[in-house]
């Protein structure tokens, strides 16, 4: 049976082609909710383009684990031959706008999410192994140099060679551009990378460096320029094409996963800096190690909902896997999600795409476009059965720079303050104070949450917490228990 159109709020809609009018050759009526709902929503379809990256496509598939890597990382996805994740993959264009011709010169991203048991992890690199720069403060400057000229809104060759000449570290990856793989055939026959360095860290706490490299099943294959600009002017949409047409025709493209592990000192000792991404590391000091392979099996079924929501982040780490002290990857870790949130919004990762395999628990609440939200305790720390943190997942510490870590406070003494806060009160003020205590906490529903509160007034006074104790009517004895006397 055909489907009855409804409005948003699922009421009938009668007519989908005439308005109301008054008369028939009448004005329109401003009664016309149905019409009013119509127009609102076309005018707020689109939501800002992606600043970089903002052409490509995408599709879903399957990751297969064929070598367990436990020896070097703890992370799920990686653990267990014959393990498959469900993942997404995006490509694009670094420069161009969302109608540009995806044929033009250009480095190709090749964002790769697993949607893993652990939650969502994401690779978000290119088809090169390298980048233009290697520290995040110049990457706004080089978008610029890529983009249109302020003046003539032009896309000008001059500005992209004038940033590029004064950036030498851009040599390696301008080298790599201007050569064959920089005009890649179709999607399918392209390599990707992850680029930047990341940390693997086994259950022992052992930590390796690594580098990832997608091969493609299919091979390289490029195309020459002549090529790449005939089909920019009568396909703009060539590799979207080439990639969705063959998935649905059956042909499923699929890339080997391959790591180069590098223990951890011999990566920093290494005699290049792993950590700059202008880089590469040899592969004759480094052999690829397989992991796995996914192939990409299904189209999806609306690009809106499934590719232009998708958010991908490097920020986006599982247990096991960390970043490294790579200066680009350091200001990616924000710049990813800072720009999700301002084109998708607040709760972006509620959008189906984002989602994790298993339910999220945290203390996020609200914002636009909330979905989701149950009545469950939305502070922490609580008494009310609230989520708590998961020692398990916690980064590795790690030399370079300076021992990193979750530390608590440097200083920590967090009573002794208050205490002589108190001690300078008056006698009355100290009665009000008292007053003032009772009156809020005595109405508290929780008996531990009362004690708790009274042991945090008695270490820093005795006296202190004794009189709150008493204004309660609670036990000292209770409230003192454990305490150095």
């Amino acid at each position: 049976m055909t489907e009855k159109i409804t409005t948003s709020e699922g009421q009938p809609w009668a007519d989908n082609s005439h308005s109301l009018t008054a008369g028939v050759r009448g004005p329109v009526l401003l009664q016309d909710y149905q019409l009013l709902e119509k127009l609102a929503h076309f005018n707020r379809e689109r939501i800002p383009e992606r600043v970089v990256h903002a052409k490509g496509a995408g599709a879903k598939g399957v990751f297969t684990l064929t070598h367990d890597m436990s020896e070097y990382t703890k992370a799920d996805v990686f653990n267990g031959v014959g393990k498959e994740t469900p993942i997404l993959l995006r490509f694009s264009q670094v420069a161009g706008e969302s109608g540009y011709p995806d044929t033009i010169r250009d480095v190709r991203g090749f964002a790769l999410r697993f949607y893993t048991q652990q939650g969502n992890y994401d690779i978000v690199g290119n088809n090169t192994p390298i980048f233009f720069v290697n520290d995040p403060l110049k990457f706004p400057d080089f978008i610029h140099s890529q983009k249109r000229d302020p003046r003539t809104h032009r896309r000008d060759n001059t500005m992209q060679w004038d940033f590029w000449a004064h950036s030498p570290e851009s040599t390696h990856q301008v080298t790599y551009l201007m050569g064959d793989r920089g005009n890649p055939a179709s999607y399918r026959t392209m390599n990707g990378y992850g680029s930047d360095t990341f940390k693997w860290v086994n259950d022992q706490g052992t930590a390796s460096w690594i580098k990832y490299h997608f091969i493609s099943q299919q091979g390289v294959q490029n195309m020459s320029d002549e090529v790449a600009t005939k089909l920019a002017g009568e396909e703009t949409d060539y590799l979207q094409n080439d990639l969705f047409n063959a998935i649905e025709m059956g042909n499923f493209p699929k890339w080997t996963v391959y790591v180069q592990i590098l223990p951890y000192q011999a990566g920093l000792d290494y005699q290049y800096d792993i950590f700059d991404v202008t880089k590469v590391v040899s592969h004759k000091d480094y052999p690829l190690v397989e992991v796995g392979e996914f192939v990409l099996n299904e189209n999806p079924e609306n690009y809106f909902t499934d590719i232009e929501e998708a958010a991908f982040s490097p920020a986006n780490f599982v247990p096991g896997i960390e970043a490294s002290p790579d200066k680009m990857l350091q200001g990616r870790l924000f710049g990813y999600k800072d720009a999700e949130r301002y084109r998708l919004g607040a709760n972006y990762e509620q959008l189906p795409v984002n989602r994790p395999l298993h339910p999220v628990h945290n203390y996020e609440r609200d914002g636009a476009a909330a979905a989701n939200q149950d009545r469950s305790v939305n502070y922490a720390p609580n008494s009310q059965g609230g989520p708590v943190a998961d020692p398990s997942a916690r980064i590795a510490q790690d030399k370079v720079g300076g021992k990193t870590g979750d530390y608590p406070a440097y200083d920590p003494d967090d009573f002794s303050a208050a205490g002589r806060l108190y001690r300078v009160m008056s006698k009355d003020e100290r009665t009000r104070l008292i007053q003032a205590i009772a009156k809020n906490l005595g109405v508290v529903k929780g008996h531990d949450i009362q004690i708790l509160a009274t042991r945090n007034f008695y270490q820093a006074d005795a006296e202190y917490g004794t009189r709150v104790a008493q204004a309660l009517q609670l036990n000292l004895a209770e409230v003192t228990a454990g305490l150095s006397q």
